[in-house]
């Protein structure tokens, strides 16, 4: 089945979407409107028809050098002390949705839009992500992101160009 994703829009169906994470529920019925008309995120969303079965956000933000391991930091200009990144804020799937690996799409597609922005539109070096739990971070491990000491999880660009590049 095909599942398209596209920026999420009044004409749809919020409100049956369940994740089974009360705060990745919330947000999407919610607060992911606000954040769209006040430029702090934008929400892509798949759909089943007009209704929502999985949603992810990106925004941009940055990330201080010293958290990044030692050998992405030495790749890094000494005068750039915060590296500029692209923040996949959450990432969630309705629970009807599970086991199908639907999760995974939504991930690359996320990965797939961040590096075509960072190619020509917005200087980004990683994608950051900041796991809910621990069933999110074994998530995000599985991807090859790699855990930073503030418990943030990072993958970078340069990683992602290799999933992509023609």
């Amino acid at each position: 089945m095909n599942y398209p994703i596209e920026p999420l829009h009044s004409g749809l169906n919020k409100k049956e979407f369940t994740c089974g994470k009360e705060m990745l529920d919330n947000y999407l019925h919610k607060q992911a409107s606000q954040d769209i008309k006040r430029r702090l995120s934008t929400v892509s969303v798949m759909l089943d028809g007009d209704r929502i079965i999985g949603y992810y956000t990106l925004s941009s933000t940055s990330i201080p050098r010293e958290l990044v391991p030692e050998q992405v930091q030495k790749k890094m200009p000494p005068s750039y002390h915060n590296l500029p990144a692209i923040l996949l804020g959450r990432l969630a799937l309705d629970q009807n949705y599970k086991g199908q690996r639907l999760g995974e799409y939504l991930l690359i597609d996320a990965l797939k839009k961040c590096y075509n922005v960072s190619l020509t539109h917005v200087g980004a070096m990683a994608v950051i992500v900041d796991p809910l739990d621990a069933e999110a971070e074994a998530f995000y491990l599985k991807y090859d992101f790699v855990k930073l000491d503030s418990g943030k999880m990072f993958l970078t660009m340069q990683t992602i160009a290799a999933l992509f590049a023609e």
